[in-house]
């Protein structure tokens, strides 16, 4: 087969091409023909075609690739799937591989091994390396100083405009980004940050530190997830990173910022639909894995949904009386766990962006409650009508006052979960969507029964 241009592959179906080379893969075909159908590929489809592989076809197709090409496809990578390659490589494939990869993507991809593997890699890494990936790795789980670059330009305010560009141009091979520099002082403080903008266009022999403005920065101790929307709500593209003494330690980047918030996104979303993060592309997920990320919640919301039938047997006498009432469980506490969740996805997406904190939160127990009065005060007129029509004057009656009531406090509780649960330092996404399913049920319907026998006198 006769090598496809680029540019040609660019724009092709990726999907058409994918599969292609999926059947290609499944039909055993011969490696020459299979090297010219993956070489003129870009980075990133070949990385879409990898993650719907199994480890064993993955490692082939990946040894077909050339030495340059092999490295910006493992840089794209998740670090789970690159884990699963280092496996499957042989010693001196992974060493270079590991080598070149960046301080900060080392060690991301170091979480996933087995410690001795880890170990292995680490020994192998020149002196150099080893000291920049070792200090990242010094920093917590969770902060930003674990996803920090520690290579970076940095000029001094002394210093003039051509000089600074003579350092830029000295370090283009090695710095993680120079299109923003951090300015420090003789003792690494940082002091100031300017564009290379800023440096190309002004008059030569201009100081830096008429060119600086204030930097803005986190230390390498906060959390990654917060530096990271302060990098993108700011829209830096390198946010400096620094120590309890403000002294310079690394940056993070605008890219690295996105990802991260990626990853913090499909965490909280996996998590507010019951399930836990699978850290991998689906498709090289096993079914293990998959039954593994959603047993555990199946099985406590098992067990919290023994509330609602406890709750069914308590007023099982008023159900036998009233047999229509059971006709609108269903219904009313679908509505109840559907409004608790709306609450709670809103009110954790405040959380995530920083428009609220726990201190708001009797700001936002006051607007949900309100929230929740009008809608159920909306759904409840309706209801009142409809079943009314149907079923006489006092059903439409506990049906319509159990709307009102039942989104009061379904709104009430699902914006302060989130809340609270950030209060005693817990993931809000925990509290969101599944817990509160559950309580919701539970308390409407204890609600509902007991409009019910108010209203019916039963």
């Amino acid at each position: 087969m006769s090598e496809v241009p680029t540019s040609e592959i660019d724009n092709t179906d990726r999907d058409a091409m994918t599969k292609a080379i999926e059947r290609a893969m499944a039909d055993d075909l011969d490696l020459s023909a299979l090297t010219s159908m993956v070489r003129p590929l870009t980075a990133s489809h070949i990385v879409d075609v990898l993650e719907r592989l199994d480890s064993k076809r993955r490692a082939v197709l990946y040894r077909l690739l050339s030495k340059d090409q092999a490295l910006e496809v493992f840089e794209n990578l998740d670090a789970s799937l690159q884990s699963d390659l280092v496996g499957a490589l042989q010693d001196d494939d992974v060493a270079t591989l590991f080598a070149d990869l960046d301080p900060d993507d080392r060690v991301e991809l170091l979480d996933e091994l087995p410690a001795k593997v880890a170990r292995r890699l680490m020994q192998a890494l020149p002196a150099p390396e080893r000291d920049l990936t070792a200090t990242i790795l010094g920093y917590p789980q969770g902060s930003i100083g674990r996803r920090m670059s520690p290579e970076f330009v940095a000029v001094r305010p002394d210093m003039s405009t051509t000089e600074a560009l003579s350092r830029v141009q000295a370090h283009l091979g090695d710095a993680e980004t120079v299109y923003t520099l951090p300015v420090t002082d003789t003792r690494r403080i940082l002091v100031g940050i300017v564009s290379l903008r800023d440096l190309m266009t002004a008059p030569q022999q201009t100081a830096i530190g008429d060119l600086m403005q204030r930097p803005h920065s986190m230390r390498a101790t906060d959390d990654a997830e917060e530096s990271a929307r302060r990098c993108a709500g700011l829209k830096l593209l390198a946010l400096p990173i620094v120590d309890n003494e403000n002294r310079l330690v690394g940056i993070l980047t605008v890219d690295d910022a996105l990802a991260i918030l990626e990853n913090a996104d499909s965490e909280d979303q996996a998590r507010i639909s019951g399930t836990e993060p699978l850290r991998r592309p689906y498709l090289t997920a096993s079914v293990a894995s998959l039954v593994r990320s959603r047993v555990v919640w199946l099985l406590v919301l098992a067990v919290g949904a023994t509330l609602t039938v406890q709750v069914l047997e308590v007023f099982e006498a008023t159900l036998e009386q009233v047999v229509t009432l059971a006709l609108f469980v269903p219904l009313l506490i679908g509505t109840g766990g559907n409004t608790g969740n709306q609450a709670a996805t809103t009110v954790t997406r405040a959380l995530a962006l920083g428009d609220v904190g726990p201190r708001d939160l009797g700001k936002v127990l006051f607007r949900e409650f309100r929230v929740g009065l009008s809608l159920g005060v909306l759904l409840g007129s309706l209801a009142f009508v409809v079943t009314t029509i149907v079923y006489g004057r006092d059903i439409g009656m506990v049906i319509g006052l159990t709307f009102v009531s039942l989104c009061t406090m379904a709104a009430t509780v699902g914006g302060a979960m989130p809340l609270l649960a950030r209060a005693i330092r817990a993931d809000p996404a925990v509290f969101s969507n599944p817990f509160i399913s559950t309580f919701v049920d539970a308390t409407g319907l204890m609600i509902y029964f007991v409009i019910a026998k108010t209203v019916l006198g039963l």
